[in-house]
């Protein structure tokens, strides 16, 4: 498209300028893939004015994809504090024009201005015009960022910065131990004291309670004795037994 505007320039500023001068130097101007279609263009339809050549060259390449791509390098461009002012908003000129050619000043001026951070947003609206030209806007914006320190901290930031100083360490999660293989490890039998099984399921016998001295066992007799004692009735209840028989009777 630079080379439409350009060449249109040339007829604005040299109106004698033959048309044929201009196409017979078409051929230079192309490079790579746009050569080999203006070749192929030429063979088949021959020789052609600029007008006819204008429009098939719009037709050719300012496409769907093409101004898809345009809109995308407009946007992803931002105002960081690191590029030139001048340089920036000739460049998003450019891709506003190549997107919508017939784009008057009061629809691109706050387009253009929204890519710059709120505050230097507010600071450039403030001090320009809403029809104000190109330079005008360059112009306001280089002497905002060298009077004030709008614009200057960003939440903008370009990635190589953002690689140089990262703001937050990422910490490696551990990996959890399972509550039963800890357990297994702490755990032992406590019949023959290893720490593959429990005491349940121990092969080995289980210890037996110590046995008693000679001394401590009863003969029969003392058993039917001590039974025969604990079975008699106080005298507490003979008492309360006989009390109870008299009041009957």
């Amino acid at each position: 498209m630079e080379l439409i505007e350009y060449i249109d320039g040339l007829f604005i500023d040299i109106p004698s300028i033959p048309d044929y001068w201009i196409t017979a130097r078409l051929n230079t101007a192309f490079k790579g893939h746009a050569s080999i279609w203006y070749t192929k263009m030429k063979e088949i339809h021959g020789r052609r004015n600029w007008e006819w050549w204008k429009s098939s060259i719009i037709q050719k390449y300012r496409n769907g994809t093409w101004i898809w791509q345009k809109t995308m390098s407009f946007e992803n461009d931002k105002c960081l504090v690191e590029k030139d002012p001048y340089e920036w908003c000739l460049r998003q000129f450019k891709r506003i024009k190549a997107i919508d050619p017939q784009m008057n000043t009061q629809i691109r001026n706050p387009k253009l201005l929204t890519q710059m951070p709120g505050e230097l947003e507010h600071a450039v609206k403030c001090r320009c015009n809403q029809d104000c030209i190109l330079d005008e806007i360059a112009n306001t914006l280089q002497d905002v960022r060298k009077r004030t320190n709008i614009g200057k901290f960003t939440q903008y930031r370009s990635s190589s910065f953002k690689e140089k100083q990262p703001f937050r360490v990422q910490f490696k999660d551990k990996p959890k131990e399972r509550v039963a293989e800890v357990a297994k490890e702490t755990n032992s039998c406590h019949n023959c004291h290893s720490t593959d099984h429990y005491a349940n399921n121990c092969p080995k016998a289980k210890k037996k309670s110590m046995p008693l001295r000679k001394s401590q066992r009863r003969n029969p007799q003392q058993r039917t004795l001590t039974k025969i004692l604990w079975e008699m009735p106080s005298e507490n209840n003979l008492m309360k037994s006989r009390t109870q028989e008299k009041n009957f009777q």
